[in-house]
């Protein structure tokens, strides 16, 4: 390889050595493609795809075995030489506060999963509530859930939605069960980005983020329920999901990250902690 000093830097011109190429695995392609052909069209397009197989198999083979072939490509490099005028660094000064402070300590996913649980229990009551206060029926806003499964109850009315159908009970439990663990889970997947207030993130934050969402996706998810929802009732029932949720979420024992065990040993034993708190009790 030669050396050609320029302006900039160097000029590196050499040879690089790379596979030669090749069209036999476009005829390999295409003869496959004339033996499916020939399947359901006529037997001697077939014989001439596997003459086209044999053909491209060998020529393959030859230039890959027993040695690959190359071809060599002329390529030229240059080494360009980086300077700078400035000869002093300036480094801007940061305190503590700038730091990114990670938890030591967080939720696990099935905390979320149990919550889930919770705030689906809970979120029954406002539901149902909310048919007896407005059709005087416990089961319509399960029977309004379950008609997004049911295409014969699109037209459904009021009166039909207010009585009730088997069917409708247990496509709505079904419903309500997987929605309010995935919620749940996906809550205890978000607690690590929101690890100081879990119920805040559940109770408000979360059921408004969970509302938008299905307020711009519902007419396509269940046009029915998009078209009688009572959205005040349905914020209603998610910050009791929500509430709950966080609440019970609370209540069980987080589990370490990676982040505690990078603290000095002092601190992870629990030794420098407690001296602090004895200095300032004394103060």
């Amino acid at each position: 390889m030669s050396v050609a000093e320029s302006e900039h830097g160097q000029d590196h011109k050499g040879v690089v050595n790379l596979p030669t190429p090749t069209s036999w695995p476009i005829v390999l392609s295409l003869g496959i493609t004339l033996l499916l052909s020939g399947l359901v069209t006529n037997w001697v397009i077939s014989l001439l795809g596997v003459v086209l197989m044999l053909m491209s198999t060998v020529g393959w083979f030859r230039q890959v075995l027993p040695h690959e072939q190359h071809v060599g490509v002329p390529v030229t490099t240059r080494v360009e030489t980086i300077t700078s005028r400035r000869t002093n660094v300036i480094r801007i000064p940061i305190s503590e506060d700038h730091r990114q402070v990670l938890p030591y300590e967080t939720y696990t996913m099935m905390a979320g999963v149990k919550g889930g649980i919770a705030g689906g229990l809970a979120m029954i009551v406002p539901a149902t509530l909310y048919g007896l206060v407005r059709y005087h029926s416990i089961w319509y806003s399960m029977n309004l859930l379950a008609a997004g499964g049911f295409v014969s109850w699109a037209n459904a009315s009021n009166a039909f939605l207010a009585a009730f159908h088997p069917e409708g009970l247990l496509a709505a439990l079904a419903i309500h069960i997987v929605t309010s663990l995935l919620v749940g889970l996906l809550y205890g997947a978000m607690l690590p980005m929101f690890p100081w207030k879990p119920i805040f993130t559940a109770g408000f934050a979360a059921p408004f983020l969970w509302t938008g969402i299905l307020y711009s996706a519902l007419g396509v998810i269940s046009p029915i329920l998009d078209q009688r929802i009572d959205w005040l009732w349905f914020v209603v029932s998610q910050i009791t999901f929500g509430l709950v949720c966080g609440f019970v979420v609370n209540l069980q024992v987080q589990v370490r990250t990676e982040q505690f065990r990078s603290l000095p040993f002092t601190l992870r034993a629990g030794l420098e902690g407690a001296h602090k708190r004895e200095g300032e009790d004394e103060e």
